[in-house]
């Protein structure tokens, strides 16, 4: 793999390498994006985050949130598979959100990238709702990628209102246990605004990313719509998606 880019800033060292043409990103060693524009699928963790789109129909998500942008390479399947009207992502660290415009290409009039603190973004929020939330929010303790917020009931909260009516919430935890005790899961009155909720696992990464809908779905509607996209249609050996599912409630 080689090195494509690298900058020192306020101690920070961040690299992009390259190895065909696949991008990766690190910010001090830590792993944080990656992306082929002729192989989407990574079989990690930003599958994971991509697939609850497919819970809708497609043409009904139009707003998008992505809450931690690192170097967008969720952003830019969201664009290729999705088609929203605008996704607007949240990043703090200035450095990122330029390695994501200059080597990922995420850059256009359908994407809106702010250089800001997630959490009080999104704590003073004040503009129409989004259909799909994406909470990717991650820093970095001892050369290992950590969450930036506990998911409890205030910051869950917080998240549900920015929802439309029939929204998604889709958040990346760092382990089961981490997903089991969040608001979401461990307490009822958090639990109880949603309709369904899944946990999505890959055999490349400890993450449990959760779902949690405003609304009835099954895994078969998820199962159909991918199967109808050659790129994530798993029974594609191709396509390289290797996801697992499990029910958390319905």
């Amino acid at each position: 793999m080689s090195l494509v880019w690298q900058k020192q800033a306020d101690g920070v060292d961040y690299q992009v390498r390259r190895a065909g043409r696949t991008l990766r990103l690190y910010t001090n060693g830590v792993f944080h994006s990656q992306y082929n524009p002729t192989r989407p699928v990574t079989g990690s963790v930003w599958d994971l985050l991509l697939l609850p789109a497919f819970f809708y129909p497609p043409g009904e998500l139009q707003r998008i949130l992505v809450l931690g942008v690192g170097g967008g390479a969720v952003i830019q399947n969201l664009r290729r598979f999705v088609q929203p009207q605008q996704i607007t992502g949240i990043e703090l660290n200035p450095v990122h959100l330029s390695v994501a415009r200059r080597f990922f290409g995420v850059r256009g009039d359908d994407v809106q990238l702010v250089q800001a603190d997630a959490i009080e973004w999104v704590r003073h929020y004040e503009g129409p709702a989004f259909d799909l939330v994406i909470d990717d929010l991650f820093g970095e303790v001892d050369g290992e990628p950590q969450r930036a917020v506990f998911a409890d009931n205030t910051w869950v909260r917080t998240l549900l209102g920015l929802l439309s009516g029939e929204g998604a919430i889709v958040s990346n935890f760092a382990s089961r246990l981490e997903l089991d005790v969040s608001a979401y899961v461990a307490h009822a009155s958090c639990r109880n605004r949603f309709v369904s909720g899944f946990r999505l696992t890959t055999d490349q990464n400890y993450n449990n990313v959760g779902v949690f809908l405003r609304r009835p779905v099954t895994t078969r509607q998820l199962r159909e719509r991918l199967a109808a996209i050659p790129a994530l249609n798993p029974r594609r050996r191709s396509s390289g998606l290797n996801y697992r599912i499990r029910t958390l409630f319905e």
